[in-house]
Order: structure tokens, then C-alpha cells, then sequence
């Protein structure tokens, strides 16, 4: 162990208590107004990675040399924030919505419940299991977006607004597991261990469809006094009515995104056709989520960075768990470290047994609803959904408490 890999877990543990004291910053902000900026920067739960790689990279640069510190930079795999500031930007542009909430509707009035109950109840788990198709960072854009008016609004209980959050979160994290490729924990062994879809609905799916239901039913019923018909937009009535035909090219692009999700070039290109096409036919948009999305590609990039230095003591750890052990031990470290990281790091352990990397899986999914950085999509619902809860931020602690119920359900479901 280097001095350099010391002072990495060390600034990586400061990352993650700065996550649960984001909050406190907000709040200094409105008390010492003339440093506002810098507490509102340091309060930003997205910026929060992004700033403690960065004074790592600087550490690094002051050990080791600027070279060596850019060259482990340039190293680091950055694939997956770049995929999720195009997937966001793109599943969040108004056309999409507009063809999502137009099905979500239509099933939420067929439903024998009221409308509003129904349309939530579909939020909370239809949507997180599309993720499957759609990959979870979609899911999550497309849920928090669908959300946000109903339940993530003013004159909601805050408890309740928590609850429904961890519940999203943890569905979303569990919810893409009926595929080989749209959770990120899944996809980072799913090809060493030689995983298939088949083998994910046959094994993973159906027990986490089970515990989607049940958290989503549970929050549903415990929001139902709260939930009233969507007031009329009037910012959204003036803009012209989508045709058919352009959202139907913007779910084109969209799974053009995905299907193409492993290689930068390929969706990075897509990109840029997109950004072409919306400003063609920008009568029918409305601004795009670029800040948000930006905002979130840089909280993953940190992690990546930050999280490269970790695996001097975390794959030991994970290695020497034993398999009925290695499923609570995944689930807690998921809570402080990146789900995906987590897995990774799992593949690289020779000789793991079935049980083991079942357990593996499945506890770095069901605990992936923990905190913002214990799955990839989180920091996406955050970025679109603080501006709902006091003080227009999203506190560590609560974000907890509201995930610990589904989080119990998901890992009882894993563990039948």
C-alpha cells in the first residue's frame, strides 16, 4: 500500500461523507449570503465527485508527476458517463415524454383505480422495469420526469417525497436485471461469466418484477390521499401539438442509443444527428436537458476516477467474504461505493462459485438504492428531482430512511 493509494481511499472516504453533508452546505449558503456561490457549488450533490477527483488528480500530480497523473486519467473507461448525458438528454426531450405520458394515461384510465393513482403506481414500476429494454439511466430520466408534477411537488409531505424516491431508486437499480445489458452492475460481468438474457429473466427477473410491484404498491398506497388530477399546463398548451411522426424519430434515436450503448463514437455520433433534428423541427421542443445531464456525466467521470484507486482493498474484501456472506457484504458496499465498480472488481476474482456470483449480483442490485452514488442512474433522478424537496436539495439521510423498506423487499426477494 503507497502513500498515494492511502491518500486515494482517503479523499475518496472525504467524497463520500461531502455526499451525506451536501445538504449543510445549501444551508450555509442561505446564512452567509456573501459566499453563497461557493457554498451552493460545494452543495451540489452532482459536483461532488467531480471536485474531489479533481484535487486527486492534483495529489497524484504532486506525487508522481503531471504525466503519470494524465496518463492515469486518459485510462480510466469513461463510456458510461458519456452514454448517460446522451441517454438523458435524449429520452427527456419532449417528444418522448409526450408519447410516454400519452401511454401511461391511456393505461392509467383503463385501470379500476383512479387515474392519478394508477399513473403513479405505473411510474413507479412499469417504467424501472422498461428499463430492461430502455437501460436503467433511461428509466430513471423517464420516471423522475413522470413523477416530478405528482408526487415531487410542493404541499407533498416530505417524508412521503423520500419514500417515493428510495422506492423509485432501488426499482430502478433492480429493475433492469431482466436483461444481460441495461444495469450497469449486470453488464460488467455479464460477459465474463457468460450471462445471457435468458439467463437474467430465468434467475434475477422474475424475483426482482416481484419486489418492483411490491415497492411500487406500497408507496402507491401510502401516497393515494396525496394524489389529484395533473393541473392544466398553459406553458406546455402554446407549444404545437407533437406529430406522430417526429416522436416517433426521437424514439428511433433512442434506441439507436441504446442498442449502440458500448461505443462513444457510435452514440456520440447519433448524438449530434439528434441535436440536427431537434433544431430542425424546434417548434415542437422545448429546451433540453443538457445542464442536468452535463451535470451528471461529471458526478460519474469523478467517480471513475476516485473509484479507480480503490481496488487495492476492496477486491480483497470482496474476495475473501464467503459466498452466504459475500450477498450483505455486496449490499453495504454498494452503499459507498459504485454498484458497478463493485461487480467489476467481482469478475476479476478467479474461481468464484455460482452461489458466490449470484450473490454478488444480486446484492450490489438490491442495494443500489442506498445513496446517490451506489448505482449509475441515481445521480440522474437527484439532478431532476431535488428542486422538489426543501431547501431545492436531496438529503443523504433521507434518501436512506426511504430506501431502507425496498431495499429489505428487493433482498428477501433475492434471497428466496
Amino acid at each position: 500500500m503507497s502513500l498515494l493509494e492511502t491518500l486515494a481511499a482517503v479523499l475518496f472516504a472525504t467524497a463520500v461523507v461531502h455526499t451525506f453533508a451536501a445538504r449543510q452546505f445549501e444551508r450555509l449558503s442561505l446564512r452567509f449570503p456573501r459566499h453563497e456561490g461557493l457554498f451552493h457549488l460545494l452543495g451540489e450533490i452532482e459536483v461532488v465527485f467531480g471536485f474531489w477527483a479533481m484535487v486527486l488528480v492534483l495529489v497524484f500530480a504532486l506525487l508522481k508527476g503531471p504525466a503519470p497523473a494524465i496518463a492515469y486519467v486518459e485510462s480510466r473507461q469513461y463510456t458510461e458517463p458519456m452514454f448517460v448525458f446522451v441517454i438523458m438528454v435524449v429520452a427527456a426531450s419532449r417528444p418522448v415524454l409526450v408519447a410516454l405520458r400519452s401511454g401511461v394515461a391511456a393505461l392509467a384510465r383503463a385501470a379500476p383505480v383512479a387515474t392519478p393513482v394508477a399513473s403513479v403506481w405505473l411510474s413507479l414500476a412499469v417504467v424501472p422495469l422498461l428499463g430492461s429494454l430502455v437501460t436503467e439511466p433511461a428509466a430513471m430520466t423517464l420516471a423522475a420526469l413522470l413523477l416530478a408534477p405528482q408526487v415531487f411537488r410542493p404541499g407533498m409531505p416530505e417524508w412521503l417525497k423520500y419514500a417515493a424516491l428510495g422506492v423509485l431508486f432501488v426499482n430502478v437499480s433492480i429493475g433492469g436485471t431482466l436483461t444481460s445489458y441495461a444495469a450497469p452492475p449486470v453488464l460488467m460481468v455479464a460477459g465474463t461469466w457468460e450471462w445471457n438474457s435468458a439467463y437474467m429473466a430465468s434467475t434475477f427477473g422474475w424475483r426482482s418484477a416481484l419486489a418492483v410491484i411490491l415497492n411500487a404498491s406500497a408507496v402507491t398506497w401510502l401516497l393515494r390521499g396525496h394524489l389529484a388530477a395533473l393541473p392544466q399546463d398553459a406553458a406546455a398548451d402554446e407549444l404545437p401539438r407533437v406529430p406522430l411522426v417526429v416522436s416517433a424519430v426521437h424514439l428511433a434515436f433512442l434506441a439507436a442509443v441504446v442498442a449502440v450503448a458500448h461505443y462513444p463514437a457510435l452514440f456520440i455520433g447519433l448524438f449530434l444527428f439528434f441535436l440536427g433534428f431537434t433544431q430542425a423541427y424546434q417548434r415542437y421542443q422545448q429546451p433540453l436537458l443538457v445542464k442536468e445531464a452535463l451535470l451528471v456525466a461529471f458526478f460519474l467521470a469523478g467517480l471513475v476516477v476516485l473509484g479507480g484507486m480503490q481496488e487495492w482493498w476492496l477486491q480483497p474484501l470482496v474476495s475473501q467474504l464467503p459466498a452466504g456472506a459475500l450477498f450483505f457484504g455486496a449490499l453495504g458496499l454498494t452503499a459507498i461505493t459504485d454498484n458497478a465498480a463493485l461487480t467489476y472488481l467481482g469478475s476479476l476474482i478467479e474461481g468464484l462459485s455460482q452461489e458466490a456470483k449470484y450473490s454478488l449480483v444480486a446484492g450490489a442490485v438490491a442495494g443500489g438504492g442506498l445513496t446517490v452514488i451506489a448505482n449509475a442512474p441515481n445521480p440522474a433522478g437527484v439532478a431532476l428531482l431535488r428542486k422538489g424537496f426543501n431547501d431545492g436539495s436531496i438529503g443523504a439521510l433521507g434518501l436512506l430512511a426511504g430506501a431502507a423498506a425496498p431495499t429489505l423487499v428487493a433482498a428477501i426477494a433475492f434471497l428466496i
